[in-house]
């Protein structure tokens, strides 16, 4: 984790006290991350939807904060184990913290617990094409653009392009993908406990 013990903003993980904070600084910032979002009804702002969010399963989030506010988030979500060992990463930063290096510091940091933490492979992430200021984020932290997805997400009202990025963690295998299996070789029975 990010060290607390200076001064100016730190990345945390999130939890379940954090959902009002949270819901406060999306709603600050929903005009100015409106062209990089889908659309999003009023409840999206309420602290009873950012307590769902937190707590959804396969997913897990860190906050940017600056005292006791909210001023960026980086979230991985759709955790996968097994073979795949991945997820998706997705951040932001509020519009008056900008140009400090807070969303490298949470992406940063996110990998590290990505590995260290999860035991994840790999971390998956997108942006819009004209999106250069994320796009530096990712090379940063060492992400490698792999392609373009046509029509990727419903963003802003329609459905958006984007550039796909993944920063390979590591190359270890899985634990426990020889250890779990039931069965005989060769036989046809085999069945993962690992999955």
């Amino acid at each position: 984790m990010t060290d607390t013990t200076g001064t100016g903003p730190y990345v945390r993980p999130a939890g379940p006290s954090d959902a009002a904070a949270l819901a406060a600084a999306l709603l600050r910032n929903r005009a100015r991350m409106r062209p990089y979002e889908p659309r999003r009804d009023e409840a999206f702002y309420t602290a009873d939807v950012q307590a769902a969010r937190l707590a959804a399963p396969g997913t897990r989030s860190w906050l940017v904060v600056d005292g006791d506010r909210v001023v960026g988030a980086a979230t991985l979500s759709g955790i996968a184990l097994g073979a795949f060992r991945s997820a998706f990463l997705g951040y932001w930063t509020d519009g008056a913290y900008t140009g400090r290096g807070l969303a490298t510091r949470a992406v940063h940091e996110v990998c590290r617990a990505a590995r260290e933490d999860l035991g994840l492979h790999r971390i998956e992430a997108g942006t819009l094409p004209d999106n250069a200021a994320s796009q530096r984020v990712l090379a940063r932290c060492g992400f490698e653009r792999i392609g373009t997805a046509p029509r990727y997400l419903h963003i802003d009202g329609a459905w958006r392009d984007h550039h796909l990025f993944q920063r390979v963690l590591h190359d270890d295998p899985p634990p426990g993908m020889c250890v779990g299996f039931r069965g005989t070789a060769g036989t046809g029975n085999l069945k993962a406990d690992d999955s």
